[in-house]
Order: C-alpha cells, then structure tokens, then sequence
C-alpha cells in the first residue's frame, strides 16, 4: 500500500501538521524535527501528493519556464537550473512553448489559467513583451525574467552582456586585430541590443570603425552564423581577421564557414562567440567566448519564485561572466 503522511507522522511521533510544514519547508520547525521527519520519510520512501499538498496550502507547487528560443544548449542549461531549485522545494518544473503572436492574443491567458502555476520564469525574448507581462499580472502570477530586458521592470536574473560584449571585443583589439566584423542575434531579444551596443563602445573606445559590411544580422542560430560569415568571407581580398558572434551557435557557423572557404582559425582568422554552450567545446579548435552562469541564473529564477512573490518585491540579481580563452583566437597575423 502507498505510505501515506499519517504513516510518517506517526514514526517519526509528530502530528500531521508538522510533517506536512516540514515537507513544505515552512519556518518554526526544530532542527531536529525536521531532520527526523526527512528522514522516516526517505526511510518510507514518502512522496507527498502534489494536489493534495495543494488543495492543503492553496498553492500548485508547480512553476512554468516559457521559452521562444532558438538555443537549445541554452534552454537545457536554463531548465537544469531551474529544476534542481524545484526539487529541492517538493516542486515541479513545467516547460511551455510561447510565441509572440500568442502573446497578443487571449491564447496565452487560456493556457496560464489552464496550467494553475505559483510562478513563472520568463526566457527571452518573451521578458521583453509587454502583453505576456501584462498577462501575468492581471493573472496574479509572479514572474521572473532571464537575461537583459529593455524595460527594468520586475525581478530579473541576468549578467552584464554590454560589458561582456566590450571586454570581448577589446580582447581581440589587444590581440592587435583592426578589421573586426560582428555577427548580431535576433533582433527580437533585448541581448542583441546589448551585446550590439558592447561591440560598438569598444571599437569606438579603440579608435576603430565597423563598416555596414562588418555587421551582419543573423538570429542566434548556426545556420544565420553560417550564412553571414560567407558574406564577410567569401572575397579573400576584403576579409575581417577576426569575427565575434553573438552566441556559440552563430560561432560555430562561422567556424564552418571558414572550414568551406579553407580558411584557417585562428592563423587567418580569430573566432569567438557568447554563451559558453557545450558546442564551445566540441568543436575544433575549441571556442573563445563569454562564459555566461546560465544554469546558476535559471536556478535563481526558481529560488526567487519559490521562496516569495518577487513581483511585489522587485530585486535584480547580476551575476559575474568570464572571457574563455581557447584556441579560436589568435595575435593578427600569426
């Protein structure tokens, strides 16, 4: 038969209340209390039933990650995060797929209403929609965002990506590249600006210009990176010495685009992206880039939903980044 709380209760010799404030991490609960109650539960192999839990603390312990992202290394990282704070906490991750267009429409409410969640953690680009925002607010659902915002409004996990994006670029100029070109993300996700914006301060900091043909939109995908590193390579009398992409991704197009051209990284070419995916390090030679905490920030993101509603308290938490150096980059001319 299924071990029931009154079984654990009465083991660990507490009342059902306690058991039942211990496994829902409440405050006012003895150390030793609380250690004894884990313990006959893990002893009882004891899984509280989420809608019984529910129905007890008018809560669903259940929160939704949305996401519109092209990355999937990002969005796994961003997931893995997030569900290690939710285990931790006796709650459920629930991942939704969300588009703009929905947005915009009464589907997204439908499907928030359907979904009953404590919270949700906003991906990019949807932290940047106003009508997504507006949404849960009406829905008196607190939300987190994940990554730069154009609007500072809310709770927010993110790094630095302006600066990251300067210190980058000014790596590859002390390096004592001049012809730098620039492959930007999608222009629907406020990182882009962003990062466009560090790419353009540390040229200009250096004394140095971008022509038109040095900035190449792409979408944050290795298809876009390819595509837009053929265009600033493919004539070998005008061609950068050095290349930074807005994500590993669009990276490891430009890697491939070199390899097509028979162009060699990092002697004739530096490359470099932003995100530290796993790709970064696959492929060959292994990527220079920005090592961005993405799992540690989804992970924020959860503790922040689970522990309060950050919607009427908002709070911005920055984490720090790291330039990677790897074999994609070299001094010009080596």
């Amino acid at each position: 038969m299924r071990t029931t709380i009154t079984d654990v209760a009465k083991q660990a010799g507490v009342s059902m209340k306690t058991v039942s404030r211990v496994l829902n991490n409440e405050p006012n609960v003895a150390k030793a209390t609380r250690e004894r109650v884990m313990e006959v539960a893990d002893q009882l192999d004891y899984s509280p039933n989420l809608a019984a839990r529910g129905l007890a603390s008018s809560r669903s312990y259940l929160i939704a990650l949305l996401y519109d992202n092209a990355s999937p290394s990002y969005l796994t990282n961003i997931q893995r995060g997030a569900i290690e704070a939710c285990r931790q906490q006796g709650y459920h991750l629930l991942l939704e797929p969300m588009t703009a267009a929905q947005t915009e429409s009464e589907e997204a409410e439908r499907i928030l209403r359907r979904m009953n969640v404590d919270g949700a953690i906003l991906t990019a680009p949807l932290c940047d929609l106003t009508a997504l925002r507006n949404s849960l607010t009406r829905l008196d659902i607190p939300y987190v965002a994940v990554g730069p915002q154009d609007a500072d409004e809310g709770a927010a996990v993110r790094m630095d990506d302006q600066d990251a994006a300067f210190q980058m670029v000014k790596y590859l100029i002390d390096l004592g590249h001049r012809d730098i070109g620039f492959i930007a993300g999608d222009p629907d996700h406020a990182s882009t600006r962003h990062r466009r914006a560090g790419f353009d301060a540390a040229m200009q900091d250096a004394g140095l210009h971008a022509g038109t043909d040095r900035v190449v939109q792409g979408d944050y995908t290795f298809r876009s990176g390819l595509e837009a590193a053929k265009r600033m390579l493919e004539d070998p009398t005008s061609r950068p010495t050095a290349i930074f992409a807005a994500n590993d991704d669009m990276a490891a197009g430009v890697l491939s685009a070199a390899n097509r051209l028979n162009i060699a990284v990092p002697d004739a070419l530096s490359v470099c992206g932003f995100d530290d995916t796993p790709i970064a390090r696959i492929l060959w030679p292994q990527l220079t880039t920005v090592a961005q905490p993405i799992h540690q920030m989804g992970r924020k993101a959860a503790e922040i939903l689970i522990s309060r509603d950050k919607r009427r308290d908002p709070a911005t938490h920055t984490f720090d980044y790291e330039l990677i150096i790897r074999g994609s980059t070299a001094r010009a001319g080596t």
